[in-house]
């Protein structure tokens, strides 16, 4: 199961015009990714402003005045493209689950490592996270040392199919971060996983 990341999903884009006809800087509030909401306080010594709404946009003359206004989504890509196109992609985020008590990953979550694999090796850097975590069956320390396991049985596969040791971490966070919440000693599937996050 893919799932998306919350790294990329608010930002401001600060750009420092320098040329003589037009002597600002302007802030641009872009979307969100999935349409969730943000807002960023821009402040200069002449006071505050707010925008919080996708494509709205603050105006600074070198004096620190500002103006409110709004742009739009063509408007941003002829002025920003090419420096929009620079940034590196927002990361990914996929879960892998386990079989009961153990490290090893059901079929369905073991055909997804391709997939991680691919992805990783499209982006300048390809970094991967691995956090591996439990249902609440068991020790709290039984437990701490499974999804570390789990999370370095992943880091193994990876590796196993080609991919850089260097650039996979693998770490363990126990039943702390249930995806779903459970009283103590409940076998809840989707919380015998790992979180995959390729960067």
């Amino acid at each position: 199961m893919k799932r998306s990341t919350g790294w990329w999903l608010v930002w401001g884009l600060v750009a420092g015009l320098l040329s003589a006809c037009a002597p600002v800087s302007r802030v641009i509030l872009l979307p969100e990714e999935a349409g969730k909401s943000s807002a960023v306080v821009v402040t200069t010594p002449a006071g505050s402003q707010q925008i919080s709404k996708p494509y709205q946009l603050v105006e600074i003359t070198p004096e620190g005045q500002m103006t409110l206004g709004t742009t739009t989504p063509l408007a941003v890509m002829e002025r920003y493209g090419n420096m929009l196109s620079q940034l590196p992609r927002p990361p990914e985020q996929f879960l892998l689950y386990f079989e009961p008590g153990g490290s090893t990953l059901t079929a369905e979550s073991k055909a997804l490592l391709s997939t991680i694999l691919a992805n990783a090796r499209s982006r300048k850097g390809g970094e991967i996270a691995v956090i591996g975590h439990t249902d609440r069956v068991g020790a709290l320390q039984a437990n701490d040392a499974l999804s570390l396991g789990r999370a370095q049985a992943v880091r193994d596969l990876l590796v196993a199919q080609g991919f850089n040791a260097d650039l996979i971490e693998a770490v363990g966070r126990g039943e702390r971060a249930p995806l779903v919440p459970t009283e103590d000693e409940v076998a809840e599937p989707k919380n015998r996983r790992a979180e995959v996050v390729v960067r």
